[in-house]
């Protein structure tokens, strides 16, 4: 099983970017996908998921600006980010939880992506 993400930019304030996690294996339509964020020293925090059936979650920071789609044919997961602000600049992770449900805690996903950069200023 591999996650594989890319799309991570430099961006000015207000622009936008589109991640893309590539999964290979059977992981992709069995599991929740997720995206999660980290900054040096700190803990991965839950940006944006969706689950088996489709549905979706947001952190309350991204709401209205980040949307998370899953791709099926493509085994691919996205997260439209726009309006970005600096305090999105992390390093992002896909993520894939073996269950219908999106936990919201890192430690509860299988499956992890090596991270993309994205940095705004």
């Amino acid at each position: 099983v591999q996650l594989v993400e890319s799309g991570g930019d430099s961006v000015q304030v207000g622009g936008s970017l589109r991640l893309s996690c590539a999964a290979s294996g059977y992981i992709f339509n069995s599991h929740c996908m997720a995206w999660f964020r980290q900054l040096p020293g700190k803990e991965r925090e839950g940006v944006a998921a969706v689950g088996r059936d489709g549905g979706t979650s947001y952190a309350g920071s991204v709401k209205g600006r980040f949307t998370v789609s899953r791709d099926r044919a493509k085994k691919s997961l996205y997260l439209q980010m726009n309006s970005l602000k600096p305090e999105d600049t992390a390093s992002y992770y896909c993520a894939a939880h073996a269950g219908c449900m999106c936990p919201g805690l890192a430690n509860k996903y299988n499956y992890w992506g090596q991270g993309t950069q994205v940095t705004v200023s």
